[in-house]
């Protein structure tokens, strides 16, 4: 038989771990954060970018990529995705949004393997629609020069990176050092004459 006194002890025991089990939850969501990524256009539609173009965040944040304007796709650079070299670490997952049509429309991820993700737009890849993510520390395939592949074994087949995105991409070291990097129309035009 339980006992008036043994229930308030089973009771103070069940409240305490509640508690200590909010106490975590509370820390993990304290500690991930999310990230806004604008998929973004001109009015004309004659230039494209994802802003911030470069960002530093803590393995386990989480991204969401929301179109302002035009039609856009986020997909990470992986030979999953029609044959694009591997540019993210190589336990991570590939991903790709599909479609993403009206204003506000958005696509999350959670990154929580450390290293360099880069990432393009399908439809606006060779109008220099890219951008860069470093999880945690810069290493992993998005480190590497973007030919590195052609020198492993048996020389995988996948589709470099274009021209317009190589220029686009900030250095990982700037991104490290700023942790956010914001898309410069302006500079973007001049540097990369896209």
């Amino acid at each position: 038989m339980i006992s008036r006194r043994n229930l308030l002890k089973s009771g103070g025991l069940f409240a305490a771990f509640l508690t200590l089990g909010q106490s975590q939850s509370a820390k993990a969501s304290a500690i991930s954060k999310t990230h806004i990524i604008k998929m973004e256009s001109d009015e004309d539609g004659a230039r494209v970018w994802f802003d911030p173009v470069g960002l530093y965040i803590e393995p386990g944040d989480k991204i969401r990529f929301v179109v302002h304007h035009n039609t856009h796709t986020v997909a990470s650079y992986h030979p999953d995705n029609e044959g694009r070299s591997l540019r993210i670490p190589q336990k991570a997952k590939s991903w790709n949004s599909g479609y993403l049509v009206e204003p506000g429309d958005h696509f999350e991820i959670t990154l929580s393997v450390p290293g360099v993700y880069d990432y393009y737009c399908e439809p606006h890849e060779f109008a220099g629609m890219a951008g860069r993510i470093i999880v945690g520390k810069i290493s992993g395939p998005g480190a590497r020069r973007y030919d590195y592949f052609k020198d492993l074994k048996g020389k995988p087949n996948w589709q470099s990176v274009p021209d317009p995105v190589r220029c686009i991409l900030p250095d990982p070291t700037i991104i490290l050092n700023e942790k956010t990097v914001r898309y410069d129309l302006e500079k973007m035009i001049a540097k990369c004459a896209i």
